[in-house]
């Protein structure tokens, strides 16, 4: 006879055995849930010594030995919506012709499209480019020897259209114990250096190609206005490679294969870009909150290098600084008085180098803090507290320009212009009373072009003069002696430009 004891200890021996099998059964069919939640995320340690000791004929058979196996496969499905995506072309759409859409039903057509990326930790994460899984409406990661139709869906957890980065998460992972890389240190990496690429381009899985960094700091990623640096090689890389590692000669990852540059026929030739695994590595972890955030101040910066003649010009102690072109109005700059031509020499304590140094330290900064920025406006001195904003990229892109008209005069910049009439004024929305002159054209590689003037733009003051008047501006400007700078303010897309041309 059963006593109440016993029942007991039978009902509680069944549920343990039931667990069991349980476990061997999801073993079984690899089906082993990620257990994010629960685990601390690591990232990959980064080896900053340097490179350096023989290289072999067993080298880069080392190396990919080593590191494919963290090398995966995306593929996603979309709807579409409006987007264009082709299997196995996968690279930035300004880089390609027209490819061949794959759908998959008639009445709701299923685009796909192939990439690349790599594991960065045992818990599933792995990075790729932002623009392999965007819009996409179901990720799928093939593991490295995964068997035929083996894969496993993943989760968007973070994406950063700047950087093109985007982590994502495999819900479900294989059994066996994911492999993952490791990074190595960007900033070391100089033309000449050796650099392996793994991908799957063209859907042909694992490729290794092998070349060279072929240049450093390209400003050939990110978006218009806002240009980051990449790593540029000739390490072959094809419509699949996007998201896969760029690895060093210890077999580290020092860039994410991003864009190439390619004919109609998309062909490789030769000029590949990686996006530097320390800017990716700087936003990781916000990656993996799902958001990153960065600071903005509501100005456009020059990308000419301040010349020793603008400088004695600006009042500058030194070349050092970042000239200001537009002020977005009511931006924080605009609330704490910064207008269009001001140098800033200092942000938040420290000096600005340039233009570059100073977005850095902008992006870096936490919205909603004050920030003392010091400037040089009219040869003087003088300190302004912003406070910093959060960036907001898709309202930021939605700023547009106008075009212009044509019978130009000549300027002896590399620009023709033609007088700002009432209509094309109302067109370009220019203040009532404003501007002397409207830019028709621009020679290519000429001063003004250097200087990034545009076709459109607005002629507002020369040299600190108003300018109302197509006389006016041509006088102005002919008073400015050969070799001298000449500073324009100009209207470009509702807003007020500060721009810096060397004259001939």
């Amino acid at each position: 006879m059963f006593t109440r004891k016993t029942t007991l200890f039978y009902t509680v021996l069944v549920a343990i055995a039931s667990l069991a099998v349980g476990m061997v059964i999801a073993s079984r069919l690899d089906l082993s849930p990620s257990s994010s939640a629960q685990m601390v995320a690591t990232e990959p340690a980064v080896n900053s010594a340097p490179l350096g000791g023989p290289i072999d004929a067993l080298t880069f058979r080392r190396i990919a030995e080593a590191v494919t196996p963290a090398v995966v496969k995306i593929r996603t499905e979309s709807s579409g919506r409006g987007r264009e995506q082709f299997l196995g072309d996968d690279l930035l759409r300004r880089f390609f012709g027209p490819g061949q859409p794959v759908p998959r039903d008639q009445d709701q057509p299923v685009q796909q499209a192939t990439g690349t990326g790599f594991v960065i930790d045992t818990d599933g994460y792995i990075l790729t480019n932002n623009h392999v899984v965007e819009d996409a409406d179901k990720i799928f990661v093939i593991p490295y020897g995964a068997g035929l139709a083996e894969e496993y869906e993943a989760e968007l957890v973070g994406r950063d259209v700047l950087t093109d980065s985007a982590l994502i998460h495999m819900k479900l992972k294989p059994a066996e114990a994911l492999n993952v890389v490791k990074f190595g240190d960007s900033d070391q990496m100089q033309p000449g250096d050796w650099v392996m690429a793994i991908g799957s381009p063209f859907d042909l899985d694992h490729t290794v190609t092998v070349g060279v960094i072929s240049a450093k700091g390209r400003p050939a990623g990110g978006v218009q206005g806002r240009e980051q640096d990449m790593l540029q090689t000739d390490a072959a890389i094809n419509p699949g490679n996007s998201g896969g590692p760029l690895l060093n000669i210890r077999g580290e990852v020092v860039g994410i294969n991003t864009s190439i540059i390619s004919d109609q026929r998309q062909a490789n030739l030769g000029i590949g870009f990686a996006m530097p695994i320390n800017t990716v590595r700087d936003i990781l972890p916000q990656l993996r909150q799902g958001k990153v955030i960065r600071g903005v101040i509501g100005v456009q910066i020059s990308k000419v290098p301040i010349s020793r003649q603008a400088a004695q010009q600006f009042g500058l102690p030194s070349r050092n600084g970042a000239v200001v072109s537009t002020v977005t109005d009511g931006g924080p700059a605009a609330k704490s008085g910064m207008k269009p031509g001001d140098v800033i020499v200092e942000f938040n304590g420290k000096p600005v180098a340039d233009s570059n140094e100073l977005v850095n330290m902008v992006v870096h900064t936490k919205p909603g803090t004050t920030v003392p920025i010091v400037v040089y406006r009219d040869r003087q001195r003088q300190t302004l507290n912003v406070i910093v904003d959060e960036l907001n990229l898709e309202a930021e892109q939605g700023q547009t320009g106008g075009g212009g008209p044509e019978e130009p005069t000549q300027t002896g910049l590399g620009m023709q212009l033609q007088a700002l009439t009432p209509d094309i004024a109302r067109q370009l929305e220019v203040p009532n009373g404003r501007g002397g002159a409207v830019v028709t054209s621009v020679d290519r590689h000429s001063p003004a072009a250097n200087a990034g003037i545009a076709r459109g733009d607005v002629i507002l003051k020369v040299n600190n003069q108003e300018v109302t008047s197509l006389s006016q501006v041509t006088r102005e400007l002919q008073r400015a002696p050969s070799g001298d700078v000449v500073f324009l303010l100009i209207w470009r897309g509702g807003q007020e430009v500060f721009v810096t041309v060397n004259k001939p």
